[in-house]
């Protein structure tokens, strides 16, 4: 089968390489073109990009792929099916009629939960055991066609949104390729694949910064869960008042949670344990363990290094950065 593979971020390499790898043509790529520098700062990175320079294929990067003056461009590909992963646009109908199967995307959630931008963060930070992939077949309304496959895989307790963005990543090569060789077999006409039902659907929004800041009357095991989705970025991070010390904001690199483990009566935030390789912080019914830090312009480091450095005392006390001043 004749491929145009779209994709843009790390999680379609995998995809984009065994199909190359395999019995199907692909050929060329549709990605996202470069932001550009901003103030001295390095340009985007583009893994597909990169990825299709090493493979010799041709490569378009239309402002948007839904332009009228771009139709001529992927018409000429003659494409029989789009193949989209990590993208960052959405094709309309016009553009999916240019291909005779039109698209399948590979999207990193068990539709119809978590149809968006960052599906395996918000997975990860709402407890969910498990996550996986989907394959859909594509329509002009968001992550809404057909599911073509599914593939399930087990959140852990040790996982991040890095390691299951890896772990789906991976896992969706073969989604992909039984997919395609499903849709080898099918007229265009008969319905394929299982509907999404709209009472099921979630929305997994794209991330802001502020997303990280804690919420110190959730739970400790909530903000556990919160520390893990959002790697590597926004990160999770709050602003510890010392005294009359400037607050100062840290970045919540490992943690875990204590269910009540130790009896206090101190506010939702407030540093309740502390020595010289441990500090431990209330939150709601539960405490957090921090690990590991990182304060602003340094490296992370284990809590031991930065008490050393650092000296806290109980009581000393954990706020939202939108009730504190963030010096960094």
């Amino acid at each position: 089968m004749k491929i145009l593979m779209m994709g843009t971020g790390p999680f379609a390499v995998p995809t984009f390489e065994a199909l190359v790898q395999s019995e199907h043509e692909v050929c060329g790529l549709i990605t996202r073109p470069p932001a550009g520098s901003h103030r001295g700062k390095r340009k985007d990175i583009n893994p597909m990009r990169e990825s299709a320079e090493k493979l010799g294929l041709p490569i378009y990067d239309p402002q948007s792929v839904n332009d009228a003056e771009f139709a001529e461009t992927l018409a000429a590909f003659n494409a029989e099916l789009f193949v989209v992963c990590d993208y960052g646009q959405i094709l309309s109908r016009e553009v999916l009629s240019l291909a005779k199967l039109g698209g399948i995307n590979l999207h990193g959630s068990l539709l119809p939960k978590y149809r968006g931008a960052a599906p395996i963060n918000w997975a990860i930070f709402n407890g969910d055991k498990e996550t996986g992939n989907s394959v859909i077949l594509m329509t002009p309304r968001l992550d809404g066609g057909p599911i073509i496959k599914t593939v399930t895989l087990p959140i852990e307790k040790s996982d991040t949104a890095i390691t299951i963005e890896e772990k789906l990543s991976l896992a969706g090569v073969e989604a992909v390729l039984e997919s395609i060789a499903m849709l080898e077999s099918w007229d265009g006409e008969a319905e394929i694949g299982k509907k999404q039902l709209k009472a099921e659907v979630t929305k997994a929004p794209r991330l802001k910064k502020n997303d990280g800041d804690v919420d110190w009357n959730r739970t400790a095991e909530q903000i556990f869960n919160q520390v893990r989705a959002f790697q590597p970025w926004p990160a999770t991070y709050s602003n510890l008042i010392r005294g009359e010390q400037a607050a100062r904001r840290l970045i919540f690199s490992e943690v875990d949670f204590l269910k009540a483990d130790i009896d206090s009566t101190e506010s939702n935030g407030s540093v309740v344990f502390v020595d010289k390789t441990r500090l431990i912080v209330q939150a709601a019914g539960s405490q957090l363990d921090l690990l590991k830090v990182q304060p602003a312009g340094k490296k992370a480091m284990p809590i031991a290094d930065f008490l050393r450095g650092n000296p806290v005392k109980k009581g000393d006390r954990f706020e939202s950065e939108f009730n504190s001043v963030d010096p960094g």
